[in-house]
């Protein structure tokens, strides 16, 4: 995809994420099933230089004792705001971030996008089971 003459987009690059926002709770209960949800998470595509508009799940069984502060989520999903990172890359960015965060097996990560140029996109990472 041509991009107009004379424009230049600028993004930033994936060390601008910022998993150390994250903080947790504890949480002694390895067998509740918790799942979070959001239709606010925002990234820019790193080929147009468009945003990346998507929802998100994510599931996990606090294994590890620990459960995520729902407002440090969601400065974690700020940070990826002007990053440039291809959809594929985001889901799996935050399963990792994510399973190291609450030291966790069982997470999975589910990103739907927004269409673009007429595709559907829906990637998912890990597994609960």
């Amino acid at each position: 995809m041509a991009k107009p003459a004379g424009k230049q987009f600028s993004f930033k690059g994936e060390d601008h994420i910022q998993p150390e926002l994250m903080e947790t709770f504890s949480f002694d209960s390895p067998n509740q099933y918790i799942m979070t949800e959001t239709d606010e998470f925002s990234a820019v595509c790193p080929f147009s230089g468009l945003p990346d508009l998507a929802y998100v799940k994510i599931e996990y069984y606090p294994v590890g004792g620990k459960c995520i502060e729902l407002k440090s989520l969601k400065y974690y999903f700020i940070s990826f705001r002007n990053v440039g990172i291809y959809q594929e890359n985001v889901t799996q960015r935050i399963y990792n971030d994510l399973k190291t965060v609450l030291n966790s097996d069982r997470i999975r990560i589910t990103t739907i996008y927004n269409t673009r140029g007429g595709f559907d996109t829906t990637c998912i990472e890990g597994s609960i089971d």
